[in-house]
């Protein structure tokens, strides 16, 4: 089997996908830091559901709600009760540490609860048009099908293995790109393989 280049996922990505961009709704920063949080084991579509309620609220009143009202916010996303915790106090953090505003800091925003490397990744790459991989189930998926990753890799192995075979200067717009392409193209059940150039080339039997 021909190893698929990374110049060909490139050219191919940027035909069938070529606005990639992130679909969690928001338009103040720590309202995407929020929704991605609320997003782990969720849909972006569900969590944009629960957040036009949630952020009626500021980020100082959310820093004071009672947490049983975020938890009936956000109830929809499952493991609510935690992630009213998280949201809560990352409400708080940011209010105290740097006046509400999401800073540009790996370090800062992974002490945040609720906070993971994906997450500082996504946050980084929207906000700040850092060059992230941010590696989800979707990109993951993708990644070791088209043979960038191995079977049994975890993420992080999959965060570097990306990070080397793609240019750097790509890798922002690549994660959106391998993320819709997981979604709404190579998705984990019924996949569009017989619209895809790589069909004959992916390891989608194996994954």
């Amino acid at each position: 089997m021909i190893m698929i280049s990374s110049k060909e996922i490139i050219e191919y990505l940027d035909k069938i996908i070529p606005n990639p961009h992130c679909e969690l709704d928001y338009t103040k920063d720590y309202e995407l830091l929020m929704a991605t949080v609320l997003s782990a084991q969720s849909t972006d579509k569900r969590v944009n559901i629960v957040t036009k309620e949630l952020f009626k609220y500021s980020l100082e009143e959310i820093s004071n709600l009672d947490i049983k009202v975020i938890e009936d916010i956000i109830k929809p996303v499952g493991t609510f009760k935690r992630k009213a915790y998280y949201i809560k106090e990352i409400a708080k953090r940011l209010i105290i540490d740097y006046n509400g505003i999401v800073p540009n800091n790996r370090e800062y925003l992974e002490s945040l609860p609720g906070v993971g490397r994906k997450t500082t990744n996504l946050i980084l790459a929207n906000l700040f048009n850092e060059p992230t991989f941010a590696v989800d189930t979707h990109v993951s998926r993708v990644s070791k099908r088209l043979d960038i990753a191995n079977k049994n890799d975890d993420v992080l192995i999959i965060e570097k293995k990306l990070m080397q075979f793609f240019p750097k200067d790509k890798w922002s717009r690549l994660h959106h790109q391998l993320v819709l392409f997981g979604r709404y193209f190579c998705k984990s059940k019924n996949p569009l393989c017989n619209d895809c150039i790589f069909n004959n080339r992916c390891k989608r039997k194996d994954i």
